[in-house]
């Protein structure tokens, strides 16, 4: 059934009834906020912004919404970067925002669990498990603002894949809000819970069109103890795939993280932010980031990853290859060198807009997709800078394009993309590795997928969603 074209002032005032004042928003500059996405590429208009304190009211919500087929842009921090959480341009929507459902629900350090509402800012719930003397691993750089029911709707990766998982295998258990009104309660700690299909991850990375994630059951992990950190000066993605290889096969499960780092990358950060110094005393075309993690306090990390680097230095993989290391010797050393990785993202922006592609390879890939990739581009571009960083333990980069002075234009960021994303087939790559469809690859995403995909997709949306009122024109 087609959406009512404006939500009466009657259902307004129903929704206020629901959750107070505090819960809602309709003056047009107190909702600009919810109306335009992290990058400023996408911008629209709704009714008026919902924030719910509870379950029970997310339902009365959606309940109420499903009987006037009014649509509902569930959102969490709005962090995104696919234009996911912002609502299209008619103005017929409400944006409904969970950041009023922060709760912490229970914690259980034998169980090595932690069950907490969509609404939770991550940072809060590594917080607390630090306070329990656990780990809850999934880390991003806006991990201060971006919300766990986001970080669920999206799949978010970060930089601990390589060790832990994506948000998905994060994830015991869940509780939803389904499409009609529904509450789901799925909130189980279990390990081991083989009595049927596995619901939550419908859910995972649905990005809201399924339903609406009101909280999580999450597991944790014994706090490490040790930690060694270092940036490994580089000439090229082949030598970083070479390295990686020698590291995991030293070091087992110990390698934490392992991102990599175009020049450029280094110079934005150190241009955009005045606290930031050149690690090496010279300059060096890639760097990777290694960190290593144990829970025995005396792990003899340092010298376990210094033998690694001698022995790549000796070897052929060295000749010329690995060129520089700095291992830092304090945590304020360790965290000066993460906040370089972890800068990236806005001193890109706040250079300006470009054509972003967060991509996933297989890793034995990785170094021939770049060569061929900056070929091709930079033969179509001359005048382009490319911007390459990532998760290179779990093969996802972030590949960009910027044009020097001005923003792209329509017509480059597509003939950017054909080029991206036709040589990403050639490789058996993925055209979204952490971020999401969204409004941005919705279209992409059918000419990647098979018909058979694209229909039992379309098949669950319907089953679930037969109105189409979660998170509208997102995803399909």
């Amino acid at each position: 059934m087609p959406l009512i074209p404006n939500a009466s002032q009657e259902f307004v005032a129903r929704l206020h009834g629901i959750v107070g004042d505090a819960g809602l928003i309709s003056a047009a500059a107190d909702i600009a906020p919810y109306l335009r996405d992290w990058r400023g590429n996408y911008s629209g208009a709704a009714r008026c912004v919902v924030r719910p304190a509870s379950t029970t009211e997310v339902a009365r919500i959606v309940k109420l919404c499903a009987q006037q087929r009014i649509a509902i842009v569930p959102q969490g921090g709005n962090t995104g970067l696919v234009g996911a959480a912002t609502p299209d341009n008619t103005g017929t929507a409400i944006v409904l925002s969970l950041t009023r459902m922060q709760r912490i629900r229970a914690l259980d350090p034998v169980n090595n669990t932690l069950t907490a509402d969509a609404g939770c800012v991550l940072q809060a719930i590594q917080q607390a498990a630090t306070e329990n003397d656990r780990l809850f691993p999934l880390s991003l750089a806006a991990e201060g603002s971006c919300t766990i029911g986001g970080n669920l709707s999206t799949n978010a990766g970060g930089t601990a894949v390589l060790r832990y998982g994506n948000t998905r295998e994060l994830v015991l258990g869940l509780e939803a809000v389904l499409p009609d009104g529904e509450i789901w309660d799925g909130l189980r700690g279990l390990r081991k819970d083989n009595t049927g299909y596995d619901l939550k991850q419908l859910f995972i990375g649905a990005e809201g069109t399924l339903g609406i994630i009101t909280a999580v059951v999450l597991k944790l992990f014994p706090h490490p103890r040790s930690a060694c950190t270092a940036l490994v000066a580089l000439s090229d993605p082949a030598a970083a795939v070479a390295l990686l290889t020698e590291v995991r096969a030293a070091l087992g499960d110990r390698l934490t993280g392992f991102e990599m780092m175009s020049r450029i990358c280094l110079d934005l950060v150190v241009e955009h932010f005045a606290a930031t110094r050149e690690p090496f005393a010279a300059r060096h075309p890639w760097q990777v980031l290694i960190e290593l993690s144990d829970t025995l306090r005396e792990a003899g990390l340092e010298e376990r990853l210094a033998k690694v680097l001698e022995k790549a230095l000796e070897d052929n993989l060295a000749r010329d290859v690995v060129r520089d290391v700095v291992i830092a010797t304090s945590q304020s050393q360790a965290r000066a060198l993460w906040s370089i990785r972890e800068q990236i993202p806005l001193a890109e922006k706040l250079e300006g807009k470009s054509v972003k592609h967060d991509i996933s390879l297989p890793i034995s890939n990785i170094a021939d997709f770049i060569a061929r990739c900056d070929k091709a581009l930079l033969t179509a571009f001359p005048d382009a800078t490319l911007v390459c960083f990532g998760h290179l333990g779990d093969g996802n980069l972030h590949y960009n394009l910027a044009f020097p002075g001005s923003a792209p234009t329509a017509q480059q960021t597509s003939a950017a993309n054909r080029i991206v994303y036709g040589l990403l087939d050639e490789l058996g790559g993925s055209i979204s590795a952490e971020h999401g469809l969204g409004q941005l690859k919705r279209e992409e995403i059918t000419l990647r997928k098979s018909l058979i995909e694209m229909n039992l997709m379309r098949s669950i949306k319907r089953t679930l969603d037969p109105h189409n009122i979660m998170n509208p024109g997102k995803v399909l």
